[in-house]
C-alpha cells in the first residue's frame, strides 16, 4: 500500500523475490491462441466481417456517401484543376526520364489516379509520376533498349518495356498487400529514403542536363553511369544549343522566384501563383510564333499521339529481365507514397491503412502499365499543390484526372512546339526539396550518427552503383547497423541514487553510492547469439574481476596446499583458515591418484581438515586473488527476448561467479521471458527461481538483510569518496528501512 505526503510517496510492502510474488498474488489463467485458432478467425465469416473487409477494399463506400457537397465542392474543383495542370506539365516531363516520348507520360497521370480514387485511404495525394520512380523504370529500359539510331521501333520497344515493368511492380504491391505485410516499409528508415532520394534527384539532374543544354549524349545504365553521363556531357560542352540554354535558365530562374514567393506569403495568397502552367504555355507560343524547332534546331516534344491507344498483355520476358528491378520500385514507390500520405493524414486527423495502400497502389501501377503508362506513386510538389490549393478529398483527384483526359482527347496537339529543355527545367527546379535534403546531415551528425552513416551510405552507395543497387545496399547497411547495435549495446553498471529506490548509472549523478560488496550490471538489449560473448565481457568488467581465473588461482592453490599436507610441510592454520575436523589425515595413495578436480570444475574443500577463507592471507605464501564482491545483481528490465544461445551462455556465466561464492541475482525479469527460461529448462540445482527479483531495490535489500550487515554501512561515491549511509535490516516483522535519513519507503521484511 501506499500514502502520499506532499511530493513525496511512501510505500510499505514486503520484499518480493518472484517466488514470494507469485505465492501471493495469483495469477490469471489466460488461453493463448494457437495457430489453428488465428486460422479459423481468419478463414470465419460473418456479416460484421463482410462489411469491415468491404470497406477496407474499397475505401470510397465509407467516405463519398457522407461527402458534404456544399461544403467541399468548390475546393475540390479548385484543387482539381491546379493540380490537373500541374501533372500533364510532369507527365510529359517524367516521361523524358524513363527515355521514352512524352505523350505517354500523360497515360501515367491519368490511369493511376482513377483506380485510387476508388482503393486508396488517403484523402490528399496526387497520384501519378514520381521522378525517381521514372528514374529507375528508365535504368531498366535503357539496360535492355539502349539508343539505336537505326532501330525505328525503339520506343515501341522501350514503351512496352517500361509498361511491363510498372505492371510487374503493381503486382509485387498487390502481392505484398493482399499477404498484409504493409509493414515491411518499416525497413525503410527516414535516414535511409533521405539519401536515396536525394541521390535520385542527383541522378535526375544529370540525365536532364542534355536536355537543358540540348546536346546528344548516349545514355548510360548500371555502376558509375552517372559519372560516364557526365563525362559525355562535358566532352560535347562546346556543342551546347544557346537556345535551349537560354530558355532553360530563364524557366528556371521565374518559376524559382515565384515559388519562393508562393512559400514566403503562402497565408496571404489563397492559391499558389500556377507559375508552371503560366511558363509552359509562354514558352509554347514562343517557340511556336518564332518557330525555334527550324530556327535554332531546338528539340520538340514533336507530335502528340490523340486519345488513348488500347490495352496490352506485358512481356513475360521484360518480367525475366526487369525482377530486381521490379521489386526495388514496387518498395521505393510504395515508401515514397505512403510516408506522403502519412504526413497529410496526422495534419488532418484521419487514419490511413498501409496494406491496403499498397493494394491500391499495385492495381493502379498494374492498370496504368496494362495502358502503357509507367510507374506511379506520389510527388510531393504536386500533392502540395493539392492540398494547398483547398482539396478535401479524393474528389480533387479525380478533377485532376480529367483535365489530363481533356488534354490528351482534345488539346494535346498545342504542346506539340514545346522545347523539351522547359520540360527538363521544370524538372529541375522541382528537385529543390529533394536536393535540400543535404541540410539533414548536419542534424543528423549530431542527433544519431548511426542514422547519419545511413543515410551517406545510401547516398554513395545510390550515385555509385545507381538506384537499384544503391537501394539494396542501403537496406543491407541499414540492418547492419540494426544488428551491431544489438551486438554491442552500451551496458552500464548502476548504484542507488542518493537514499531512493531508483538506481542509474553510476557515471551520472554525482549524489551516487555503491552498496559495498554488491555489483549491479544493466543490459539494455537482447541477448542471443550475436552479442552473449560481448554480454559476459561486460558482466565480467562490472563485477571487477574474471570468475574463471579466481576459479583457477583457487584451484591451483588447493592442489598446492594438498600436496603441502600430504608432504606435512604445511605450516599452522592462521586467521581465516579454522580447523573443524581432528586427526585428519589423508594416505599416499589417495592423494596420489588422478582425483584432483580440473581447474574449472567447482571448488571441493570437504576432503580437507579446516575451511579456507580465500579472502584472507593464505599460509606458506600462497597467494589467490581476493574479491571484495560478494553479490551481482543484473537487471533484466530491458532484456527482450533471449535465444538458446544466449540462454545457455547466460547460464554458464552465472555459474562461473557461483562457483567463487558470489551469489547472483536477476531484476526486473519480464514474465514472458521467465516462462520461456522455465520451458527450456534454465533452471536447475544451482539456478533457482528464488535468485530472481521484481525490482533491482528488492534484491539490494533482501542481499542487506542476509547478511544481516552492520546499520551504518559505508559506500563509495563516483567521486571516490566514502560515505556513510543508514540501513537498519530488519529482523523481525515489518520496520523502516532508511537511507540517509531521507528514504521514505517502510518495507516489511518478509524472507
Amino acid at each position: 500500500m501506499y500514502e502520499t505526503v506532499g511530493n513525496q510517496y511512501v510505500v510499505s510492502r514486503p520484499i518480493y523475490s518472484e517466488n514470494t510474488f507469485q505465492s501471493e498474488n495469483e495469477k490469471v489463467h489466460r488461453y493463448h491462441k494457437t495457430f489453428l485458432d488465428h486460422l479459423r478467425v481468419f478463414f470465419g465469416c460473418s456479416s460484421e466481417k463482410a462489411k469491415r473487409i468491404a470497406f477496407t477494399l474499397f475505401p470510397i463506400a465509407s467516405w463519398l456517401p457522407v461527402y458534404q457537397i456544399k461544403e467541399w465542392i468548390l475546393s475540390d474543383i479548385v484543387s482539381g484543376v491546379s493540380t490537373g495542370l500541374v501533372a500533364v506539365l510532369q507527365g510529359l516531363a517524367y516521361a523524358l526520364l524513363v527515355n521514352i516520348t512524352p505523350d505517354y507520360g500523360l497515360y501515367a497521370a491519368f490511369f493511376p489516379v482513377i483506380i485510387y480514387f476508388f482503393l486508396g485511404t488517403s484523402k490528399h495525394i496526387s497520384v501519378g509520376p514520381f521522378p525517381v520512380l521514372s528514374l529507375m523504370v528508365g535504368t531498366a529500359v535503357l539496360r535492355l533498349y539502349p539508343d539505336d539510331p537505326n532501330d525505328p521501333d525503339l520506343n515501341e520497344k522501350r514503351v512496352t518495356v517500361a509498361a511491363s515493368v510498372t505492371v510487374l511492380a503493381g503486382i509485387f504491391q498487390l502481392a505484398l498487400g493482399l499477404l498484409q505485410v504493409g509493414f515491411i516499409v518499416v525497413y525503410l528508415s527516414d535516414s535511409l529514403i533521405s539519401g536515396f532520394t536525394t541521390a535520385a534527384a542527383i541522378h535526375v539532374l544529370v540525365s536532364q542536363l542534355k536536355f537543358l543544354f540540348g546536346l546528344t549524349v548516349e545514355p548510360f545504365s548500371g555502376p558509375l553511369s552517372l559519372f560516364y553521363t557526365l563525362e559525355g556531357i562535358f566532352t560535347k560542352i562546346t556543342k551546347t544549343n544557346i537556345a535551349d540554354l537560354v530558355t532553360s535558365i530563364i524557366i528556371m530562374v521565374v518559376v524559382f522566384i515565384v515559388k519562393e514567393i508562393n512559400d514566403r506569403y503562402k497565408s496571404k495568397i489563397p492559391v499558389p501563383i500556377p507559375i508552371e502552367v503560366i511558363m509552359t504555355v509562354i514558352a509554347t507560343g514562343v517557340s511556336y510564333a518564332f518557330n525555334f524547332q527550324e530556327k535554332y534546331q531546338v528539340d520538340i516534344v514533336g507530335k502528340l499521339q490523340k486519345g488513348f491507344q488500347p490495352p496490352q498483355a506485358p512481356s513475360v520476358s521484360v518480367f525475366k529481365d526487369c525482377v530486381a528491378d521490379g521489386f526495388s520500385i514496387a518498395i521505393v514507390g510504395f515508401a515514397i507514397g505512403f510516408s506522403v500520405a502519412k504526413v497529410y493524414s496526422i495534419k488532418h486527423d484521419y487514419l490511413i491503412n498501409g496494406n491496403q495502400e499498397l493494394v491500391a497502389f499495385g492495381l493502379s501501377n498494374i492498370f496504368c502499365g496494362c495502358f502503357k503508362g509507367f510507374a506511379a506513386s506520389t510527388a510531393l510538389s504536386r500533392s502540395a499543390v493539392q492540398e494547398s490549393t483547398g482539396g478535401k478529398t479524393q474528389v480533387a483527384g479525380l478533377l485532376s484526372a480529367i483535365i489530363v483526359m481533356i488534354v490528351t482527347l482534345a488539346i494535346g496537339f498545342l504542346l506539340e512546339p514545346l522545347q523539351k529543355s522547359v520540360l527538363a527545367a521544370l524538372v529541375v527546379i522541382n528537385l529543390k526539396g529533394m536536393l535540400m535534403q543535404f541540410n539533414e546531415i548536419p542534424n543528423l551528425f549530431r542527433k544519431d550518427k548511426y542514422d547519419c552513416l545511413v543515410w551517406v551510405v545510401t547516398f554513395l552507395a545510390a550515385v555509385l552503383l545507381g538506384l537499384d543497387l544503391g537501394l539494396a545496399a542501403g537496406v543491407g547497411f541499414e540492418l547492419l547497423t540494426v544488428v551491431f547495435r544489438a551486438q554491442f549495446p552500451k551496458c552500464t553498471q548502476v548504484a542507488n541514487i542518493g537514499g531512493t529506490d531508483i538506481y542509474r548509472n553510476r557515471k551520472d549523478y554525482k549524489n551516487i553510492y555503491e552498496h559495498h560488496g554488491i555489483k549491479i550490471f544493466r543490459c539494455p538489449s537482447p541477448i542471443f547469439f550475436a552479442n552473449i560473448d560481448f554480454f559476459k565481457d561486460k558482466l565480467v568488467a562490472a563485477a571487477g574481476f574474471n570468475p574463471l581465473r579466481i576459479l583457477r588461482k583457487r584451484n591451483k592453490a588447493l592442489r598446492k596446499i594438498k600436496k603441502l599436507i600430504r608432504k606435512g610441510e604445511f605450516q599452522s592454520p592462521t586467521k581465516g583458515i579454522i580447523s573443524t575436523l581432528e586427526n585428519h589425515y589423508e594416505s599416499e595413495e589417495e592423494l596420489d591418484n588422478n582425483h584432483i578436480e580440473e581447474l574449472d570444475q567447482p571448488i571441493n574443500t570437504s576432503d580437507l581438515p579446516f575451511v579456507i577463507d580465500w579472502n584472507s592471507d593464505l599460509p606458506n605464501n600462497i597467494n589467490v586473488p581476493k574479491i571484495d564482491v560478494h553479490s551481482l545483481i543484473i537487471d533484466f528490465g530491458a532484456v527482450s527476448f533471449l535465444d538458446l544461445s544466449g540462454m545457455k551462455g547466460f547460464k554458464a556465466a552465472l555459474k562461473d561467479f557461483m562457483k567463487v561464492d558470489v551469489e547472483v541475482y536477476i531484476a526486473g525479469i519480464d514474465n514472458h521471458l521467465l516462462e520461456k527460461l522455465e520451458k527450456c529448462g534454465f533452471f536447475d540445482d544451482d539456478i533457482k527461481t528464488s535468485m530472481l527479483f521484481l525490482t533491482i531495490h528488492d534484491a539490494v535489500l533482501y542481499i542487506l538483510e542476509k547478511k544481516n550487515l552492520d546499520s551504518f554501512e559505508k559506500f563509495k561515491d563516483n567521486k571516490g569518496e566514502m560515505k556513510e549511509t543508514k540501513f537498519d535490516a530488519a529482523e523481525n516483522g515489518n520496520r523502516p528501512v532508511t537511507l540517509n535519513n531521507e528514504y521514505t519507503t517502510q518495507v516489511a521484511v518478509k524472507l
